[in-house]
Order: C-alpha cells, then structure tokens, then sequence
C-alpha cells in the first residue's frame, strides 16, 4: 500500500503526539497520517524534528498544540523512562506507551516514578525497523504484517486497548507478554544475532581487497545488520543486559566446543587428508563430531523460524535464475513467473564481484518447481540446477 492510498477506518483518535523523529518515531508519525489521524512531532533534535515535518508526518508540539489523547515515546531506551514520566506529568489525560525494544527495566522505573499515573502507561515495542536509522529513512508501511509487543501489565484496560487499537490501525498485529518475556524473547531473535553479525562484520576489517573480492550472498546475509547505529545498540544490548549476556554464554560454550574439536583436526600431525578407501581415517578423533553438532542443531534451529505470515516453517523448492544486470529484467522476470501461474514464496538475488549478471533465487512449492524450470526455460531464461 503507498503512502497515498487511504487505509480503512481507524480506532485511534488524534491527536497522537509522538516524541522522538527517528526511524520508529516518524515512520509511525507517517502511517497514523496516512489514516488521516492528527500528529504532533516533538524532538530535542531541531534538525530531525524539521526533516519529520517535512516529509509529512506531522506538525511540532508546542504551548498551543491541543491535548493529546495518545503520546508515544520513541526515544533510545537509555532515556525512554525519564521521558515517559515526564510526559504522564505534562498529559494527565492521554495514554502514554514507548516502542523501545527494552520493557522490563523502563516498565520498573516508570512503576517506581510515576506513581498511580503510571496506570495511563503501557509499554509497547512494534517488531520492525531496519539498518538504517533517522527520519530520512521513514517508512508508513514499516509496521505492516510485523508483531507489535503490548505490555499491558498494571496498565488501565481502557489504556492497554488503546495502544491495541493503535498497532492495528497501522497494519500491525498486536501481541500481548509480559515484560521479562518480551526482553528474554528479544535477547534471542534481535539482540544477540545484531552482536553476532558485528563480531563476524569486525573480522572483515583486517581481510584483504582479493579476499572480499569473493564475498558471496552468505557473507552478505550474515552481515547485513552490522551496518546499524553502534549509539542505539549499545544503549539496547546495556538496557538488555541480563538476558543478553546470558545467551553469549552459551555461545560462548558452543564456540569452545567447537574451536576444541577443530583444532584437534589442525593440530593432527596427519592432517585431514585424503584417505583411501578401507584405510584408517586421518582425521583427529571429534573433529567432525563437533562441526556436524553444531550444524546439525542450526539445521534445527533454523526449521522453527515461523514461515511465511508467520505460519508454520514450509519447505519451498528453490528455483535458481541467470538475470542480466540491465534495466526491465527483473520485472520481465517476475512476468513470466506470473504467467507460469507460480507464486512467489520468497525471493533474493546474488550478485558475484565483476559479473554483469546475478541469479535470482525464487523460493515456491515443490510442486511447482519443475513446471515453473520448463516454463522459463521456454522464454528464453537460463536456468540454472541447484
């Protein structure tokens, strides 16, 4: 849906003010206009705050603004509770709740501060964003299909259902935990892959021109996170520290386990060589044992990402495509794969340094896969075999 399409009717009512232009902040500013909801921006930032106003996401709060009946704080978390009870004091009749992605520690000191006030407080956290940061990369359909985490614990009801009724109305689906819940939920899915991302993107620095030149899609999957605000992150993992460290442990633990069982393979006088058939293996004793360990529980872990419209993980037959690097190709591409009468599952593409085509990677079902070769196949397409 574009920013000029309307949505349907909406629940919440204006105005909203929201504190704190960023990514999450204006891209939430941007999809409540986009449902002709009233908003008021507020930003210690001068600079962002008239970028946000610019591209239309609302008007700046000041002294003549009209009450707001929603504030929603959308500051980095290190600050987040000084600023929601700041805004319970200044709005006595509006709900307010904050998109940080920490809750327990925010939700524990808006409780000790703000007294009964803290009633009007719910604790929210949209699942969404991206690696770039700041208005400039605003996006009113960022929350569309994502979960959006609703803390309504102590919160009024009237309270909790507005926030609801909030994530809904910009495409959202709302999700109800508790605070220690969330903050142990997102250590695993969010925080501990952005720091495992970095730890493999820092590796890179040190490695040659020649040795990029052979990066390929893997690299570039694993380390594309690794390109977001350090500022942001440190203030998220410090605010998320228990169950964060709690999990690089284990890693940590893996990691052992694993260096232990390759360098009993390095250290073999043998070496992993080549070893005839009815020979006796080379191989140092648990050096594969602990590569197929810990691929094996990835393998596992990896099947129990929910699928698509966060369903049940399907398996999808991957169709691999030459397509030149020219304008129209892509599309023409997806045309054709129309006309086959396949859907797409799920796409990417790769592209390799110095070629001036990449392949197109089109996840569908298994029962389409062979039809769907023969078809492109018939248009002109290279097709390649997995």
């Amino acid at each position: 849906m574009s920013a000029a399409e309307p949505r349907a009717s909406v629940s919440t009512c204006g105005p909203v003010l929201i504190v704190g232009t960023g990514l999450l902040g204006t891209s939430l500013a941007l999809a409540l206009r986009t449902a002709d909801v009233e908003v008021q921006l507020s930003d210690t930032s001068p600079t962002s705050l008239a970028l946000a106003r610019d591209i239309g996401a609302g008007t700046p709060h000041d002294k003549h603004s009209p009450e707001p009946q929603i504030v929603v704080v959308a500051t980095p978390p290190d600050v987040t509770a000084d600023v929601v009870v700041a805004q319970l004091s200044a709005h006595p009749n509006a709900v307010v709740t904050d998109v940080a992605s920490v809750k327990e520690r925010v939700a524990a000191e808006v409780r000790a501060r703000a007294g009964a006030e803290a009633r009007r407080y719910v604790g929210s956290h949209p699942m969404a964003g991206r690696e770039r940061s700041g208005a400039g990369s605003a996006d009113s359909d960022l929350f569309a299909g994502r979960p959006w985490v609703v803390v309504g614990q102590d919160s009024d009801p009237e309270a909790e259902l507005a926030i609801r009724n909030l994530a809904v109305d910009v495409g959202a689906t709302p999700v109800r935990m508790g605070a220690s819940e969330h903050d142990a939920a997102v250590a695993a899915v969010s925080h501990m892959p952005q720091l495992i991302a970095s730890l493999v993107a820092a590796r890179l620095e040190e490695l040659g021109e020649s040795a990029l030149a052979l990066s390929g899609q893997g690299l570039r999957d694993v380390t594309r996170i690794a390109a977001s605000d350090p500022r942001l992150w440190s203030a998220i993992v410090v605010g998320n520290a228990g169950p964060v460290a709690d999990l690089l442990r284990r890693i940590s633990d893996d990691l052992s386990a694993l260096i232990t069982g390759i360098e009993a393979a390095a250290c073999d006088p043998g070496g992993p060589e080549y070893t005839a058939p009815g020979a006796a293996s080379t191989i140092a004793p648990g050096a594969v044992g602990a590569v197929t360990d810990v691929m094996t529980r990835g393998n596992a872990g990896r099947a129990r990402i929910p699928g698509k419209h966060g369903g049940a993980p399907r398996r999808y037959v991957e169709v691999q495509v030459l397509v030149p690097d020219a304008a129209g190709e892509l599309g023409r591409l997806f045309s054709d794969v129309g006309a086959a009468g396949v859907n797409i599952e799920d796409f990417s593409l790769e592209h390799s340094a110095g070629q001036s085509a990449g392949i197109a990677l089109i996840s569908v079902l298994p029962a389409a896969a062979q039809g769907l070769e023969e078809a492109l196949d018939a248009k002109g397409w290279r097709v390649v075999a997995g």
